[in-house]
């Protein structure tokens, strides 16, 4: 049988599941956490724990770190070596890099003609805040996060400069903001495995929070989406070449737009709203990839 490492967290859930997802197809059971890897370039390999992964059959990245910062990028090039000594990691490290930096998916997205919502990205506090007042409000959020963490609304007016001050001093040295959308009450997670659509699940909101993830009360539901949204996330997700991701789409009153490409897909959502075990279904995945 194969040996499929899973690289994530430990008692992290969506690691964990994924791991044992792996251990009853194949009967070998590995979770990798990166902080206790160890590259040695003279040796050419890397170890975990006294396993050499170059004696794996494959890696499944779920998770690289608690947290986005510029250090998983050093993670991911441990990783990246791996593949180019021919180890099958899914997805590539190369594509995850691309989606890790919140600006290079950006980039990426609006250089393919995807609909985003406004956006600039400046060093400059006068000019960020220059774009808060043509915004009116805007999002300000950090090039490393997810689920809104570390995210901040900014208004127009006599407060802006010094908020927008603020937030370059808490560490954003390149700020990244958008035109803060309408309230939504949902934005929608469309899922692919493969390349290929497997379902949408929607965030609604909470009714507290101006965005609508679970940490801010908001709660996963079914949603059937429009063809106009499958064809939109499937171009979206299709310049990063993932094995499994989701493409984070809100439906608004010019039509819908993109926010992300995530690095890494969600399962709870996928479960919770429509009743698929995405970790099953990406273990038989990657097993039929190999063989």
């Amino acid at each position: 049988m194969k040996k499929i490492g899973v690289v994530g967290l430990t008692d992290g859930w969506s690691s964990e599941v994924l791991a044992d997802a792996c251990g009853k197809l194949t009967g070998f059971r590995l979770l990798v956490d990166m902080d206790k890897a160890v590259l040695d370039l003279d040796a050419g390999t890397v170890r975990h724990e006294g396993q050499d992964l170059l004696e794996l059959d494959a890696l499944i990245v779920k998770k690289i770190a608690p947290q986005y910062s510029p250090d998983v990028l050093d993670r991911l090039e441990m990783l990246r070596f791996l593949e180019l000594r021919g180890l099958p990691v899914f997805s590539r490290p190369s594509s995850i890099l691309r989606l890790v930096d919140r600006l290079s998916c950006t980039v990426t997205l609006r250089a393919a003609g995807l609909p985003m919502p406004p956006t600039v990205v400046t060093e400059s506090v006068e000019e960020a805040r220059d774009a808060v007042e043509r915004f009116g409000r805007a999002v300000f959020k950090p090039l490393y996060s997810t689920k809104a963490r570390g995210m901040e609304v900014i208004e127009a007016g006599p407060d802006a400069l010094r908020r927008v001050q603020a937030f370059k001093d808490a560490g954003n040295a390149v700020m990244y903001l958008q035109k803060m959308l309408p309230p939504l009450e949902k934005d929608l997670g469309v899922t692919y495995l493969g390349g290929k659509y497997l379902a949408t699940y929607a965030r609604k909101s909470g009714g507290s929070s101006w965005n609508t993830t679970t940490a801010a009360g908001g709660r996963y539901v079914a949603h059937e989406p429009s063809a106009e949204i499958v064809a939109l996330a499937e171009k979206a997700q299709s310049l990063f070449d993932m094995a499994f991701t989701c493409v984070d789409v809100a439906e608004t009153a010019q039509g819908p737009i993109v926010f992300e490409v995530s690095a890494f897909g969600g399962f709870r959502g996928l479960r919770d709203a429509c009743g698929i075990d995405a970790a099953q279904a990406y273990a038989k995945h990657v097993l039929e990839v190999l063989s």
